[in-house]
């Protein structure tokens, strides 16, 4: 018997009163508890470990780096470097041929938020994921701490895609620590909380993200815009019954941005 308030209770009472007991969760919906950073601390070694492999194959002339960086034309790799040329006269000189988004590799849309060559900009933005990761995992759970993070990165991604250079290539994990930005301006919204604390940080960012030599606003801007959208349907959704409907709002969204990327395609 188990001491009680009341009197004693069987431990298969104290058990089954604790299932009928419901659960605490947050205005998201995830269950309160997480500790650990799995996620974060994930996503930290594929960065790096992607950064390693370029590293070690060339560091800015690695092939690995122009195969995830997302660029829209694609070119010809020849001893003496780049060129953009057609992919019939590269193949028939004998040259590899390294796609772009428009010839269809798509995949660079996500690799290239993985990718860095430079171990300043590798160090920056580990730091920054690591940081936000710190505050935002425990918060919203581990699979939409995931969730955020690679559509933030897509978002940002399709912005580069409509707004940069065609013959340029951008990478770098930037444009999803912007929309984890994105997801903390709306949780404290959605709390009720000042944004003053925020502002700081938001400004400063703002003022890189224009600013700053080399920098892809592109990628900073619609990685930001892209977490507003995703944590705004998982708090506006937040109810256990309307998950479904949280996961299909997010995957439309996802489906949006992808026929955006379609429809660049095809019109340039």
């Amino acid at each position: 018997m188990a001491s009680a308030s009341v009197g004693f209770q069987c431990p298969e009472c104290v058990r089954e009163g604790h299932k009928s007991v419901r659960q605490p969760k947050r205005f998201t919906g995830a269950r309160i508890g997480f500790r650990a950073l799995p996620v974060t601390i994930s996503l930290i070694g594929l960065n790096v470990l992607v950064w390693l492999s370029i590293t070690l194959t060339g560091g800015s002339g690695s092939r690995i780096a122009d195969f995830f960086a997302i660029r829209l034309q694609g070119y010809c790799m020849t001893p003496d470097g780049g060129f953009v040329v057609p992919q019939s006269v590269c193949r028939a000189s004998g040259y590899s041929w390294m796609p772009g988004v428009d010839d269809g590799a798509v995949w660079q849309l996500l690799t290239s938020t993985f990718t860095h060559v430079s171990i300043i900009h590798l160090a920056v933005n580990m730091l920054s994921l690591y940081l936000l990761g710190s505050f935002l995992e425990p918060i919203v759970g581990r699979l939409r701490f995931l969730v955020f993070y690679l559509i933030s990165g897509l978002a940002g991604s399709v912005l580069v895609a409509w707004a940069a250079t065609p013959a340029g290539s951008t990478v770098g994990a930037s444009g999803a620590i912007f929309g984890l930005l994105g997801v903390l301006v709306v949780l404290f919204v959605r709390a009720g909380q000042s944004l003053s604390p925020l502002l700081p940080v938001l400004l400063i960012n703002a003022g890189i993200t224009f600013f700053g030599p080399g920098i892809s606003w592109q990628g900073h801007v619609g990685g930001f815009i892209g977490g507003l959208v995703v944590a705004g349907i998982f708090t506006s959704l937040r109810a256990d019954r309307k998950a479904p409907l949280q996961w299909a709002a997010l995957g439309g969204f996802t489906l949006a941005l992808l026929a955006l990327v379609g429809v660049r395609m095809l019109v340039f």
